[in-house]
């Protein structure tokens, strides 16, 4: 019988190694104005996960493209419903990530998913989620989900929440593929699987 990822997750996941993610991000990284707001109260699940998404763009980087504007917008995209997609907006807005602003924008159906850096899918589109990810097939898009079973569908990181704590989990072999360079720094905290690991456990 064919063994989930979600199920080895958490028997191998290093729990304090992935803790420290989150003190890195929301701590090092979490803008002023944020943790001003959040000062009298924890952030809740979906406030975490908005931190994570627009970190994410300080620890990836994305193939040199000459084509592209390098005064561009950094472009978050979201499918589906979900908390992130109010959250996001508010942590984001009037900031800028080497030199460049931040857009954060939700995606349609007819809407082609490649036009961001980042794709965030949410757990409610599970069905869909075949089909998303054959769009982006052979784009540098970073793709990144909550929903069960993420990775072995082929994102490229996962949230999970565990003892009321967000952590991730990064496909290394899906971002390699993509031409994304993931911090190390990142890798070394998170839990790291490939594509090889994952067909090893069938």
């Amino acid at each position: 019988m064919a063994r989930s990822y979600d199920s080895s997750l958490r028997a191998r996941v290093g729990v304090r190694h992935l803790a420290h993610v989150a003190a890195l991000l929301l701590a090092a990284q979490f803008p002023m104005a944020i943790r001003a707001v959040y000062a009298a109260q924890s952030p809740t699940e979906y406030q975490v996960k908005a931190a994570y998404l627009f970190n994410l763009l300080k620890f990836v980087e994305w193939p040199d493209n000459p084509a592209a504007d390098p005064h561009g917008k950094w472009v978050i995209g979201i499918v589906g419903n979900t908390p992130i997609g109010d959250e996001l907006p508010r942590l984001v807005e009037g900031k800028n990530i080497l030199g460049r602003e931040l857009e954060v924008k939700k995606f349609q159906a007819a809407d082609n998913p490649r036009d961001c850096n980042i794709l965030f899918v949410s757990e409610l589109e599970q069905k869909r989620l075949p089909s998303i990810l054959a769009a982006l097939r052979g784009s540098s898009v970073l793709t990144v989900g909550d929903m069960d079973h993420f990775i072995d569908e082929g994102g490229m990181v996962q949230f999970v929440v565990e003892d009321a704590r967000v952590r991730i989990a990064i496909d290394v072999g899906a971002t390699n593929r993509a031409g994304l360079q993931v911090s190390s720094k990142l890798l070394s905290l998170a839990r790291v699987v490939t594509g090889t690991e994952r067909g090893s456990k069938n």
